[in-house]
């Protein structure tokens, strides 16, 4: 079976990627507040492992160059950004009325350096998409993103700005569709919302669903208009397994890969999907987790990977790590190597965690009726929906600069946070190449998806029922369709033409 999109002009042989991984170092020094569960400090833990598994000799590491406002407010409302630039933990009680307005203070704390954590981890994700648009890696990493809960006007969940929606603009700019693929146990209402009304992106999240946070993605939630079908939901229950995960997974993602083929792919992997995370009810494993990973990367299309939730750090860590490995082609061992966090993972320091013996509420018989029924949405739509070909809009302008690159002569530490992949010394502590026999699509022809686009897709925002002072965006981009909570997912306002 053919399953387009771009082939991936360095991974021929079906196993090697050129992969970019973007690395903040200051990320890890944001803190939410005491006894919040996001913790920014995750993603230093997880950079600490991949440097002494070895695998950043293996990558480009990138330091990402932040966001601008005009960056933001490509998707995100005007006066929403300029709060989030000027609000401090020292002036916030003077703004009681706009952190109320704006969904910011419980959930969404404000802290010291709001503004730039936010446009520190949207700026490695939209640089990631530049990256991947320029064909100069085939995945790009992005730990620090995948906050998909962002509204236009608003914070939702932990989430300021969000990133996904950033990056999936920039992949539109060259590919006429784009895939989102969400695998946090939270519903990416976020991301589904901005593009519920186009086909130009199509939207797939497995989630949590019922009495749980955000509280949207019911299975029969699939878009609206233009886009009625191309935003598939996947409803589960507690306990969920690696089994029955990817009993519904790998067919619902094959043939969304064989039916909508994509120019390129997001996949944000939040953790708190795994068995023990702090907030989460799910029972995957680490390996179960990495398996979706494993498998849009299998299509050889361009893609993107996002962090997201997960709330026990030290598996955060793990995960992602792995994940990591898993793109590169690379098996890591599984006794953890001595590093700066090694105490975290006692009392085995090993890289995998066995799942609980909870219980798996999701029957064999719902998990097989939720599969037929979006096999059977996936069945009614049009095979690759071409947009009109258009001039295509600028790149954004993030030019990513190789951390350490003024010092040629430096030699590797591992103890330091980044360095560029040409500065590495060779070795590579416990990890093993994988091989792969080669697979007949990975030669597929870029034709379609060569061709740049302008963004055609219709807007509505619902911001406005709650700010009338919120215009549209009048980019040319799409915007958000509804504010969460709702369940009819109507769009409320005429479309905008976004083609200036």
């Amino acid at each position: 079976m053919e399953l387009g999109g771009n082939s991936l002009p360095s991974g021929p042989d079906g196993v090697k990627r050129k992969v970019t991984y973007f690395y903040d170092a200051e990320i890890g020094n944001y803190y939410y507040g005491q006894g919040h569960p996001m913790k920014p400090h995750r993603i230093r833990m997880t950079h600490a492992l991949l440097a002494h598994y070895g695998l950043l000799q293996h990558m480009s590491v990138m330091k990402p160059n932040p966001a601008r406002d005009k960056d933001l407010s490509k998707f995100h409302a005007d006066d929403y950004v300029n709060f989030l630039r000027s609000i401090t933990p020292e002036t916030q009680q003077d703004q009681l009325r706009q952190l109320k307005r704006f969904n910011v203070g419980e959930d969404c704390p404000v802290f010291d350096g709001l503004y730039s954590f936010c446009t520190a981890y949207a700026g490695g994700s939209v640089g990631g998409a530049v990256k991947l648009n320029h064909g100069q890696c085939d995945i790009a990493i992005n730990w620090a993103g995948g906050l998909h809960h962002a509204k236009k006007c608003e914070a939702s969940g932990f989430c300021y700005v969000n990133d996904i929606v950033l990056a999936i603009l920039e992949l539109l700019k060259v590919h006429e569709r784009v895939l989102y693929v969400d695998i946090d146990i939270h519903h990416g209402d976020g991301v589904e919302e901005a593009f519920y009304t186009t086909d130009r992106v199509m939207t797939v999240s497995f989630h949590k669903f019922g009495d749980y946070f955000p509280g949207t993605g019911d299975l029969r939630d699939v878009g609206f208009g233009k886009g009625k079908y191309y935003s598939l939901n996947v409803p589960l229950d507690d306990g969920i397994d690696d089994e029955s995960y990817q009993s519904l997974f790998k067919p619902i993602m094959g043939k969304v890969m064989e039916v909508y083929r994509p120019g390129a792919v997001v996949l944000q992997c939040g953790a708190d999907s795994l068995s023990g995370d702090r907030l989460g009810c799910f029972n995957l494993s680490i390996k179960g987790h990495a398996e979706c990973v494993r498998y849009m990367r299998s299509f050889n299309v361009p893609l993107l990977l996002l962090g997201g939730g997960g709330y026990t750090i030290r598996n955060v860590a793990r995960c992602w790590c792995y994940e990591t490995g898993v793109a590169l082609g690379m098996e890591l061992e599984d006794k953890m190597p001595q590093h700066e966090y090694f105490e975290y993972f006692g009392p085995d320091y090993n890289l995998h965690v066995a799942p609980s013996n909870m219980e798996n509420k999701n029957s064999r018989q719902i998990l097989e009726d939720i599969r037929a029924k979006l096999l059977d949405n996936l069945s009614k739509l049009q095979h690759a929906p071409s947009v009109q070909f258009q001039e295509r809009p600028p790149d954004t302008e993030l030019p990513e600069a190789d951390e350490d690159r003024e010092d040629a002569d430096e030699r590797w530490d591992p103890d330091n946070d980044v360095m560029d992949a040409d500065d590495r010394a060779p070795t590579a502590g416990g990890v093993k190449r994988e091989f792969v026999e080669p697979d007949s699509k990975d030669v597929d022809d870029m034709e379609e998806d060569e061709r740049p686009r302008e963004l055609d897709s219709m807007v509505t925002d619902t911001a406005g029922l709650k700010e009338s002072n919120s215009a549209p965006v009048a980019v040319d981009e799409p915007s958000v369709k509804l504010e969460p909570g709702s369940s009819s997912k109507q769009p409320f306002d005429m479309p905008v033409d976004m083609n200036p």
